[in-house]
């Protein structure tokens, strides 16, 4: 229910908010506004408000099927407009308020990213300390002489370092790096009077295509440092059978040490001899005292892959530390976040298209309505970050060239403004077709991806 629930309010935020756009311009600009539609097909809800702004008699309404909306316009392409108001209507309008009136749409979703972004900058989250883990084995982090336990300070590109808060803001530097094909300076601090050091991953060379947990693993920084503790164990399972207990401290699985949790996990997971797992002898401690046990996983296949698990959870939560910022740079970084979030989506769009980059990247209402429901158990912050990260999208998204979207429109003005002609309408016609097709296309893409995420 709850993900039903904040799937509901997450739509209808972001599709009032970009028809909203439309409308607030459109009557800025003295267009009449017929309808204001929140979803399409059967009407759930109606309204007209009495009091309107001058010459505007608009009707709100609210559509039984939430994946879209539409703001009508009085327009002499849709049916005949009286003599004395042609000057209200949307095809009579200049070049430059018929384009502003479709942009607004789009800009608007990128304004509330902005807003999104800032208030979780001033609410604060509580997100890891930026202490890595023990990093993958022959990864790139254990190639640059990562070993775990240190904490980044700094992180940038091409020299350029800034503060690092969390190991949230690490875990973006490194998306961007990777899909980017960009090299990442890591600064490490010093400890025991020792200086700080620098470190570089060289993000360029894994050729990165989609941004996936496979990415993160050859990165070899998968998750902040925690301690390698069990928590609950399933009945059961194999850690039950072994005789592990909630609380046991790892120490060591055969003759490795483990100083981390997800050094644990990862011992865990290839603990398998070619089809059979592997058993071992592992030290715990248990109230103070040291317990030795043998411990078989049981095997599991997971994307086509053969992996050890012990049906436990691993790893004791990590450090964590408040990211809150002030008035001031609470709005700067949620600009920035906006811009960095529409810089990689247009790039990775563009990837896509010329296939550098995965197809598997689109995703579709199922996706995003899981995530939605994640987000909103989380808590407040995080479902505000959720819907920020979708309302750039679908800014982004609808700025697309495609005919069938405010930016396909955006091209036609762009056409009419360079030759000083309208698109004819035989030709409007063939791209509209090919922006339909063109968009089932992505749509088809997007849901397969969908059931695939949650079903494969």
């Amino acid at each position: 229910m709850l993900t039903v629930i904040a799937f509901v309010v997450a739509l209808g935020v972001l599709i009032a908010v970009h028809e909203y756009g439309h409308y607030r311009v459109a009557v800025a600009c003295g267009v009449k506004v017929l309808r204001f539609s929140v979803g399409f097909g059967k009407t759930l809800y109606r309204w007209q408000p009495k009091r309107q702004h001058p010459g505007q008699q608009t009707e709100f309404v609210i559509g039984a099927f939430p994946l879209g909306g539409y703001v009508k316009m009085l327009d002499e392409r849709e049916g005949p407009v009286a003599p004395e108001e042609l000057h209200r209507a949307f095809n009579r309008q200049p070049l430059r308020s018929r384009a502003a009136i479709v942009a607004a749409g789009p800009i608007a979703n990128l304004l509330l990213a902005v807003v999104l972004y800032t208030a979780v900058n001033w609410i604060g989250v509580d997100e890891p300390v930026a202490r890595l883990g023990r990093p993958v084995a022959a990864s790139l982090a254990e190639a640059a002489g990562l070993r775990g336990g240190e904490h980044v300070t700094r992180a940038g590109f091409e020299g350029d370092l800034e503060p690092v808060q969390s190991f949230e803001d690490l875990r973006w530097r490194m998306t961007r790096g990777a899909l980017d094909a960009r090299d990442l300076t890591l600064e490490i601090a010093g400890e025991g009077g020792q200086p700080a050091r620098q470190v570089v991953l060289p993000l360029s060379r894994i050729a990165a295509k989609d941004a996936d947990p496979q990415m993160f693993r050859k990165i070899g920084v998968i998750a902040p440092l925690t301690q390698p503790e069990i928590g609950q164990v399933m009945a059961g399972s194999a850690a039950e059978r072994a005789g592990l207990r909630s609380g046991d401290l790892v120490r060591a699985v055969g003759n490795t040490a483990i100083v981390d949790g997800q050094q644990l996990r990862e011992v865990i997971r290839t603990s398998i001899d070619g089809d059979q797992p592997r058993a071992q002898t592992w030290q715990v401690r248990r109230g103070g005292q040291p317990v030795a046990l043998e411990v078989k996983p049981e095997l599991r296949e997971e994307a086509g892959v053969k992996v050890g698990r012990i049906g436990a959870y691993v790893g004791a939560p990590p450090e964590m530390v408040t990211v809150r910022q002030g008035p001031v740079d609470g709005v700067w970084r949620g600009i920035v976040r906006t811009w960095e979030v529409s810089a990689l989506t247009v790039r990775m769009m563009g990837k896509m298209v010329i296939g550098e980059a995965s197809l598997k990247n689109l995703s579709g209402p199922l996706t995003i309505a899981d995530y939605a429901g994640k987000s909103a158990s989380l808590g407040l912050t995080q479902y505000l970050v959720f819907l920020a990260l979708i309302s750039v999208s679908l800014g982004v998204l609808n700025l697309m060239p495609l005919p069938v979207l405010d930016g396909g429109h955006l091209m036609y003005y762009l056409w009419e403004g360079l030759t000083g002609k309208s698109v004819s309408d035989a030709w409007m016609e063939r791209l509209q077709r090919g922006g339909v097709a063109l968009l089932l296309v992505m749509m088809s893409v997007a849901l397969f991806n969908d059931v695939t995420r949650l079903f494969g």
